[in-house]
């Protein structure tokens, strides 16, 4: 099904299994008619990255557009239904959409540092389980509400952070701008899809100091460690 996302955002053609009877679309947190919104247009993926929660069947894929003229870093959550006879039905597609008038933003330099990362599948015995995956997650996402808790996350040694297409190389703290306790808002509504296999948690939230912008962070975490986050909000530079 996530091949068939991204093959219907290549050629601007929505495929039926998209469309399914109540699917809930959003566009940057609004809800719009999946046959009008991004999935119509035609984009040039220069890269595509998914991880697959196979518990809550649902998938998180990272597109980038690298076009000059029609530039795009995209965050997806898909979430599907089972039906009686085995077929998967779209419940939610969720899409979090960043281009030229956004923060941070620079599609082309964003494709070269992802392209640059390792998503490789671990192995059943250095795997974590979804609450350590979980934890980790929100306690990064915690420290915007409560920037005293930045010891308790288990920031891996090189950990990079990706801001838009801004990297902070070898140091996930490295320039974190985060508020004083108690002076910004929680980061609310998340909603998450969770790969044990790579290490992967997507997570979609109201980005709470940000004016609640639609925001997506993706974690990979390896042996109870954060080791990369992919960060893309919805706000206006």
């Amino acid at each position: 099904m996530t091949d068939t996302y991204i093959e219907s955002q290549t050629f601007g053609e929505l495929d039926p299994s998209l469309a399914s009877e109540g699917v809930i679309y959003r566009e940057n947190g609004k809800v719009v008619d999946i046959k009008k919104g991004l999935l119509s247009r035609s984009l040039k993926v220069d890269f595509s990255h998914t991880i697959i929660d196979q518990t809550e069947c649902a998938s998180f894929t990272k597109l980038v557009v690298a076009d000059a003229k029609n530039p795009y870093v995209i965050g997806t959550q898909i979430f599907y239904n089972d039906t009686v006879d085995g077929l998967l039905t779209t419940d939610v597609v969720d899409v979090i959409v960043t281009t030229t008038d956004n923060s941070q933003f620079d599609a082309a330099q964003a494709l070269g540092h992802v392209e640059a990362e390792d998503w490789s599948s671990l192995g059943r015995d250095n795997q974590d389980n979804r609450q350590v995956l979980k934890a980790v997650a929100d306690g990064y996402l915690d420290l915007w509400s409560d920037s005293s808790k930045i010891s308790a996350v288990p920031f891996a040694r090189g950990c990079s952070r990706l801001e838009g297409s801004r990297l902070i190389a070898d140091s996930c703290t490295a320039g974190l701008a985060l508020p004083e306790p108690g002076t910004s808002r929680p980061n609310t509504n998340r909603r998450y899809v969770i790969d044990e296999s790579v290490g992967g948690v997507g997570v979609f939230s109201d980005f709470g100091s940000l004016e609640n912008a639609p925001a997506s962070h993706e974690f990979r975490i390896v042996g109870g460690k954060l080791y990369y986050v992919h960060q893309i909000v919805a706000a206006k530079s």
